[in-house]
């Protein structure tokens, strides 16, 4: 790859971490697919990554332990006839999932009281809908 992956902010994978593999593609492409390894995949040791902050790399171990194996994440592409594309897509995907499973934590839900205005809002609509399927059954209709 020509320009380096970046995950957030100046947060880059180097290249020298990043396990490329290549072989047939079942993708559109015709006779091409025979012959041609444009399916790409790319693997990134992510228990032994030092590109990542030490409190990302947990953060990503942790959010992602169902997608690795032996702590080694790895993001297939294969939707391009053209290995280069699908591999600037690998990376692309790698950066994403990488950049979601860092993100810091939503900040926790605070309850709140529910507003006297809403209550009520709901109590009449309730009682008019109330009111409208009482009026159909009264047996008026001689």
């Amino acid at each position: 790859m020509s320009e380096p992956v970046v995950i957030r902010g100046s947060v880059v994978l180097p290249e020298s971490e990043l396990r490329w593999r290549f072989s047939r593609s079942s993708g559109p492409g015709g006779q091409h697919v025979n012959t041609t390894d444009s399916r790409v995949e790319v693997s990134l040791d992510l228990a032994a990554t030092s590109a990542l902050p030490e409190v990302w790399r947990e953060r990503a171990l942790e959010r992602l332990a169902t997608r690795l194996v032996d702590g080694v994440l790895t993001v297939a592409a294969s939707e391009h006839r053209s290995q280069w594309r699908n591999r600037e897509v690998a990376a692309r995907k790698m950066a994403a999932l990488l950049a979601e499973a860092t993100a810091p934590p939503p900040r926790p839900r605070r309850a709140r009281k529910v507003p006297r205005g809403v209550n009520e809002r709901r109590l009449r609509e309730k009682k008019r809908r109330g009111d409208t399927k009482r009026g159909r059954s009264g047996g008026a209709w001689d």
